[in-house]
C-alpha cells in the first residue's frame, strides 16, 4: 500500500480488520476525524487512520470504553501530557476489571450452588433454581 495515497473507507476497514460500518461509527463518535471527500464524494483517509483504528480496537480488547479511548486519544494529542496520565487510567481499568472478576466469581458460586441443589426431577413449579430467583433480597 502506497503510504502517501489517500485510502477509501473500505481500504481502511480491510487494513484495520474491521467492518466499514465500524469506521463510520468511529467517525460519528468523534474517534476518527472526518476525512475530506473526493470529487465523487468518497471519503479519503490518510494512512494514519489505519493506525488509529487499530489503536481503538486494541484498547477495546483491553476493556476500555469508547469514551475512555477518546480520552486516551486526546491525551496523545495534548502537549505536556505525560505517560503517568495514561498509566493512571490503565490502573483504574485494572481495578474495574478486578471488581468485575470478583462479581463474576460470586455469581458463579451462587449459581453453582443452585445447580447442585437442583436434581432436575421436580416439576417446574417446584424448581429450586426458579424459587431462589423469586426470593426477596434483603439489603
Amino acid at each position: 500500500m502506497d503510504s502517501r495515497k489517500p485510502l477509501t473507507v473500505s481500504s481502511v476497514a480491510r487494513a484495520s480488520a474491521v467492518n466499514l460500518q465500524t469506521i463510520r461509527y468511529y467517525e460519528r463518535r468523534g474517534l476518527l476525524p472526518r476525512p475530506p471527500r473526493s470529487g465523487s464524494n468518497y471519503r479519503l483517509y490518510t494512512p494514519e487512520a489505519v493506525a488509529r483504528v487499530r489503536f481503538i480496537k486494541r484498547a477495546q480488547e483491553l476493556g476500555f470504553s469508547l469514551r475512555e479511548i477518546k480520552e486516551l486519544l486526546s491525551l496523545r494529542a495534548t502537549p505536556g501530557a505525560r505517560c503517568e496520565d495514561v498509566r493512571r487510567r490503565a490502573a483504574v481499568k485494572v481495578k474495574d476489571i478486578d471488581d468485575k472478576i470478583r462479581t463474576l466469581k460470586a455469581m458463579r458460586q451462587a449459581l453453582t450452588k443452585l445447580v447442585a441443589e437442583c436434581r432436575g426431577t421436580a416439576p417446574l413449579t417446584a424448581c429450586p433454581i426458579l424459587e431462589a430467583f423469586s426470593l426477596e433480597v434483603k439489603s
